[in-house]
Order: C-alpha cells, then sequence, then structure tokens
C-alpha cells in the first residue's frame, strides 16, 4: 500500500513540459519559462489549429525518495510521451527536469549517457531482451557497458536473478522463456545498475491477466526491498490502485488531477477522474491514517495499525476494539480510528460521488 510522501524529500521534479510536435513547436513560446497565451487549455487549441501535436501541455509533478508516483490516462494522453521526456529519450520542446536539483535538459550527450548507465533504469512493455544472449548475459549487459570486471558484472547479476525469482533459469535463452519470466529479466536488467531513479512504460500490460497480478505483486516486493523512486506508467486504474503512492491522470496531453488514490476517488475534480474511479470499492483505497478521529487520543496498550493499510484490511481489527486502534506511521503513532470515523470517510465518500452523479444528471 501506499507510503506518506509528505516528509520525504524531491527525488525528481517536472516543471512546466511541454513537447509540442510539428511545425514550429518553439515559436508558440516567448521563453523557456513562460509560453504565449492566457491558459495552457487555450494554448493547446491553437497548437492543434495549426496543424501542431500538443503531445505534453505544462506538465509540473515531483516525484518523491522511495514514492511509486503512477502516471494514467486513455490511450493518447500523453503519459508514455512523458516518461520518454523525463528520460529525454524524447526531448521536451520546453520545461525543465530536475534530477536531484540538476535540469536534465542542460546536461550535454555524454552527461546523459553516464546518468542513464548509472542512476536511471528503463523497463517498457516491450521486453527489448537479445535473443542471442541468455537471462545472465541480457542481465550483464549493461553492466558491460559501465565498464564493471567480470567478477562483479557475475555478483550483481546472481543477486537480481535471485531479487526477481529466476534462479535455475540463467543459462536460459528468451525464446525458451514465458511472458511473465521474459519481464522478469527485463526487470533484473533494469535493477542491475542499482537505478536511483526507475522508470516503466506499461511493462505487464502484453502480460495475460493472472501473470499480470504475479507481476504486480513480484514489483511490490521488489519495492518493499530496494525502495527506489518509481515513475510508473499504465492506462489500467485498478492496477494503479495496487501499486501507487500518489496518482497522476493526464487527459490531451494535460495534467487533469494529482493525488493518492483515495483523494482521486473521494474529491474526483471533474467527470473525466470520477468515471476512472466509478467502479472502485473506496474502502480498498481508503488508507487507515486518511479516515483517523481527531477527536480521539491514543492510549497505552491500545491495538495497532499501520497507517498504510487500506480500511478493508483493518475492519477486522475494529470489529474487536471498538474504542478504535492506533495508527502507526513512520514507527510513531499518529492517531486513532474508530468504527465511526471509518463510517465517516466512508460516508464523505459516497456523498461526493453521490454529488458527481447528481451533477451529471442535472448537465444532461
Amino acid at each position: 500500500m501506499p507510503e506518506n510522501t509528505t516528509k520525504k524529500s524531491v527525488k525528481l521534479s517536472c516543471r512546466n513540459v511541454w513537447k509540442v510536435y510539428g511545425g514550429r513547436p518553439k515559436s508558440y513560446f516567448s521563453s523557456r519559462s513562460r509560453p504565449i497565451g492566457s491558459d495552457t487549455p487555450e494554448l493547446v487549441k491553437k497548437i492543434r489549429a495549426d496543424g501542431g501535436i500538443p503531445a505534453a501541455a505544462n506538465v509540473s509533478f515531483d516525484v518523491h525518495e522511495g514514492e511509486i508516483f503512477v502516471i494514467m490516462g486513455l490511450s493518447g494522453s500523453g503519459k508514455s510521451t512523458m516518461v520518454r521526456c523525463l528520460s529525454r529519450l524524447v526531448e521536451p520542446t520546453l520545461g525543465e527536469i530536475l534530477l536531484d536539483g540538476e535540469d536534465l535538459l542542460k546536461k550535454n550527450k555524454s552527461e546523459l549517457i553516464d546518468i542513464r548507465r548509472h542512476k536511471m533504469g528503463m523497463v517498457f512493455q516491450s521486453f527489448g531482451l537479445l535473443p542471442h544472449l541468455t537471462v545472465s548475459e541480457n542481465i550483464s549487459f549493461p553492466l558491460s557497458l559501465q565498464g564493471l570486471s567480470a567478477k562483479e558484472q557475475r555478483e550483481k547479476t546472481k543477486r537480481v536473478i535471485e531479487l526477481v525469482g529466476l534462479e535455475g533459469r540463467e543459462k536460459s535463452f528468451p525464446r525458451q522463456l514465458s511472458g511473465g519470466q521474459q519481464q522478469r529479466v527485463g526487470i533484473a536488467r533494469s535493477l542491475a545498475v542499482e537505478p536511483e531513479l526507475w522508470f516503466l512504460d506499461e511493462p505487464f500490460s502484453a502480460l495475460d491477466p493472472l501473470i499480470r497480478r504475479q507481476m504486480q505483486d513480484e514489483f511490490l516486493r521488489i519495492q518493499s526491498t530496494l525502495k527506489k523512486s518509481i515513475v510508473f506508467i499504465t492506462h489500467d486504474f485498478l492496477e494503479a490502485l495496487r501499486i501507487a503512492d500518489r496518482m497522476m491522470i493526464m487527459r490531451d496531453g494535460m495534467v487533469v488531477q494529482i493525488g493518492t488514490p483515495a483523494e482521486l476517488i473521494i474529491n474526483p475534480t471533474d467527470d473525466y477522474v470520477a468515471e476512472f474511479t466509478s467502479d472502485v470499492p473506496l474502502a480498498r483505497v481508503l488508507l487507515a491514517r486518511e479516515a483517523m478521529d481527531d477527536t480521539v487520543q491514543s492510549k497505552a496498550g491500545m491495538h495497532c495499525v499501520q497507517g498504510t493499510d487500506c480500511v478493508e484490511d483493518i475492519l477486522p481489527s475494529l470489529a474487536t476494539h471498538r474504542q478504535g486502534v492506533a495508527i502507526i506511521d513512520g514507527g510513531e503513532t499518529i492517531g486513532v480510528v474508530t468504527p465511526t470515523s471509518v463510517v465517516c470517510a466512508l460516508s464523505r465518500g459516497q456523498a461526493n460521488d453521490k454529488n458527481a452523479e447528481w451533477s451529471e444528471k442535472a448537465a444532461k
């Protein structure tokens, strides 16, 4: 489940990033910091009217240390363009992308190559394995580019093979592996360089539902150990709910809303976000720390649960501890959840859903 990121430092900061295709994209901007136009939607309309494609439009967000930040949206929303801009596989038209406070857009080619080799890991929907290399050889390939000795390559390769559960398949070729096993090799290869920042662009979407679920579980297990700063792209809201600390929903290249899964469900900014979240049970995504009762103080000996536990998981504890349970976050007691506070939190979410439904009917 998601972690509290409010006290964590920012690893990656994306500031007012634009990516415009077609024509003369830089002609729409008066400088590297300020676009011409009264607001982003108006400028997007102007670019489209001129035959251009604003694949990313004034996008800003932060990714904290150890956070899984999910970018999602429908096809064509700009989510994959953004992750490619972050790694400079695609050059942004405008904006800043700060990694540990340094603007990646100002790095020269050799500096960028060094950053990619040592600080970034990337996993895409297409596994991209080299068919003539074994599992071990595929995983060690980026390590050889780093110039590591054969011994160091073997040690790191062995470690990540164990991490992703591929022991015994070291000498297998990609054609001898299942889709899920091939994706594990891709994940292991990206982890072998011990990246500080990990980009995953719909890594599980090519897998069948059962294998996809297993890979999500494996991904969360790995993250619980490594605690990487991660940007994860998906169009599947249920997948996002399982893994996200925070989420950003995009539409037409623009940011629609950023927040925790519970925040997006309880307070969707518009009908587009509400549609994504309409079929999700609130108890499954509302966190214990988001349902605390501010009027109740914790007491010595009180039963404890983690602040990152979802409400659905703590219901049995509340059934046997009617006075409430203490919430632990970061090793400290931060409050108390009671049966009443859970009901109130869930009812607020249902009321917001109902208000959105009434607004939609009124609009029709």
